[in-house]
């Protein structure tokens, strides 16, 4: 009877210890990729492609922080618009820099993996760009498989389900069960134990 007491006792702390870290992981993750972004000045990106491989591989997540244009320098790896089709969002290292006639930083880029240079010139019109400051590897894989169509409603669905079971348990446990669980026994109206 004692060892089955025990052994539920360290399950039970165990589950919750794990609970405990898996939200503090979630709450750490959300509060980097969505809160600080809007109030630390700094961006992220997941990379796609291999074209920055092997620095920034795809799934890769990519913090990018704001620099003056006018400190842009040849080896930078950037994150920033096209000027060409669907003016996607890239990041890669600028290869070749000049300023034009109006002040505005000229570049050419090039994704580490290719073999030759974008084929576009880019015209940086902005006091500011955002270099690459720190790369964390295999986030933007975490965050795409919480995305996917069999994990995402059961995160929608499933986790606010096991939080209200676990919130009614432990309002509904009896009485009993938590006083033995922190070994105190109370003492009624009656003078028993």
């Amino acid at each position: 009877m004692i060892a089955t007491h025990t052994a539920a006792t360290v399950l039970r702390a165990l589950v919750r210890l794990v609970l405990g870290l898996v939200l503090a992981v979630a709450a750490a993750a959300f509060v980097f990729l969505a809160v600080g972004p809007r109030f630390l000045g700094y961006q992220t990106s997941t990379m796609l492609t291999g074209s920055m491989a092997p620095l920034i591989n795809p799934g890769d997540v990519v913090v990018s922080v704001e620099t003056p244009a006018s400190a842009l320098k040849v080896g930078d790896i950037i994150t920033y618009r096209i000027p060409v089709e669907d003016q996607r969002v890239e990041t890669h290292r600028v290869a070749s820099l000049s300023r034009n006639a109006t002040g505005a930083t000229v570049i050419t880029t090039k994704g580490d993996a290719n073999n030759g240079k974008d084929p576009w010139t880019a015209v940086i019109t902005d006091d500011t760009v955002y270099t690459t400051a720190a790369v964390i590897p295999h986030l933007g894989d975490a965050i795409r498989a919480l995305r996917s169509p069999v994990v995402r409603p059961v995160l929608l669905y499933g986790a606010p389900a096991v939080l209200l079971v676990i919130v009614l348990a432990s309002i509904w446990r009896p009485r009993a069960a938590v006083e033995q669980e922190d070994g105190h026994a109370t003492v009624g109206a009656e003078g028993r134990a």
